[in-house]
């Protein structure tokens, strides 16, 4: 059974990242699991996995050749790649406490780790369906307010067990996969409605780090 969670990107218009935590995925220090673990907090990073395709969110030093000409951003297969962890920040501007629970109606960014670029999305079309281009954006972190995700969802934190509300334009993959030298990834887009569209997405593995942990340095986690 997978409960849901909304978060939306604003760059002129909305876009959408609708997310799932299945019931796996924290590895528990104790049976005592504390209030405070259920948050997703800010520092920690994460893998997010396609639904339908079964695809994590992937990023790499490959630009893309037409539209933005920024880092490209797939989807791969590749359970173990290093270059799908995304971490979750404060806006641009802004700093969070590591191990802070994200608040509903915060706005985050979402970081690539090995790349330092920050998912982000635009009116480009994309390469291969002609969608939104979804890109990875930004200087060593920095980027701009087309990086910032708000997040929406219905209790007073971003829980990883609670569902939420669903917007009209959302992150998504596409079936169509790119050849050299990313031979095999697939389209990463946004689309305007999540009708007959894989716009679903699971928290996989990942360092989730919590207010509890001694100057947050301690965490839970998964394999990576």
């Amino acid at each position: 059974m997978l409960s849901c969670l909304t978060v939306l990107v604003y760059f002129n218009n909305i876009f959408l990242l609708s997310l799932c935590k299945p019931a796996h995925v924290t590895v528990r220090d104790s049976n005592n699991y504390s209030r405070n673990n259920q948050y997703v907090t800010c520092g920690s990073v994460v893998k997010l996995m396609n639904v339908d395709y079964r695809v994590r969110l992937h990023s790499h030093d490959v630009k893309y050749g037409t539209g933005s000409g920024q880092q490209s951003v797939t989807g791969t297969e590749v359970k173990e790649d290093v270059n799908s962890h995304w971490i979750i920040k404060a806006p641009t501007g802004k700093t969070c406490k590591r191990g802070e629970p994200i608040k509903c109606n915060d706005i985050i960014r979402l970081t690539h780790t090995t790349t330092n670029k920050n998912l982000h999305s635009h009116h480009f079309s994309s390469p291969l369906s002609g969608a939104q281009e979804v890109s990875a954006y930004g200087k060593e972190g920095e980027g701009d307010t087309g990086d910032h995700w708000r997040v929406m969802c219905d209790s007073d934190y971003w829980e990883r067990k609670d569902g939420a509300g669903i917007e009209p334009t959302y992150l998504s993959a596409t079936r169509q996969t790119y050849g050299r030298p990313i031979s095999g990834q697939y389209e990463i887009v946004t689309v305007s409605w999540p009708d007959h569209n894989p716009v679903l997405w699971k928290t996989m593995e990942g360092i989730f780090i919590h207010p509890s942990d001694p100057v947050a340095n301690s965490h839970v986690h998964t394999e990576l």
